[in-house]
């Protein structure tokens, strides 16, 4: 498929401020695993505040984004009764759960948080051809959408940790999950061979 220069297509327009929803009670956390567990697949992704400092480990996952075709709930890791919420979900057998590039997600969420997320699709790797790259959600949404995914470098490094996030910051979580559902409906919806290709999580050694 020959992809039109990114400069060409027109922007991708992501979700509205009023359909992400920030779970921050145990009422928010009941209504949104209630949401959640309904769906047949959901987008997911995590944002960990960013290091900076040579040989810094990072201390993420600090957000959790799962999306529905309608909604996208931000899930904050630390101190919150949406912690067990969001477990629940991630490890659901009935939901498959779709992302880009989830393996270090994959790996930070089961060393840190106890956290085995099944069933996984990353359409990284099952959307790549043969032996080409991994593609990520920029390409894809060229490839289905025609548009371009604009990715802000200065919003993607900010303090993912503050419990006070910005409207601009959770729109950008937003995005990034719920751009994975809608790639993959279209995948799906397109005829595709489909290759459930699943991305465990590594032992830590």
């Amino acid at each position: 498929m020959t992809q039109p220069a990114p400069a060409e297509l027109p922007p991708y327009e992501g979700i509205r401020l009023a359909d992400v929803h920030l779970v921050e009670s145990a009422a928010d956390a009941a209504a949104a695993r209630a949401t959640l567990l309904a769906a047949d697949v959901l987008g997911f992704d995590t944002e960990s505040k960013p290091t900076f400092a040579k040989g810094e480990v990072s201390t993420g996952p600090h957000l959790i984004q799962l999306a529905t075709d309608e909604k996208v709930f931000l899930f904050h890791v630390a101190g919150s009764p949406a912690l067990e919420a969001v477990k629940t979900v991630l490890e659901a057998p009935q939901v498959l759960k779709v992302g880009f590039g989830l393996g270090d997600d994959l790996r930070r969420l089961q060393s840190k948080l106890g956290i085995a997320c099944a069933p996984i699709v990353d359409l990284s790797i099952a959307l790549r051809r043969e032996k080409h790259a991994a593609v990520g959600a920029k390409t894809a949404v060229a490839m289905f959408f025609g548009k371009r995914l604009q990715k802000s470098k200065r919003t993607s490094t900010t303090n993912w940790a503050n419990p006070r996030l910005t409207e601009r910051q959770m729109l950008y979580a937003a995005d990034d999950a719920q751009v994975a559902l809608k790639v993959y409906r279209a995948w799906r919806q397109g005829g595709a061979g489909y290759a459930a290709v699943s991305v465990r999580p590594q032992a830590a050694g």
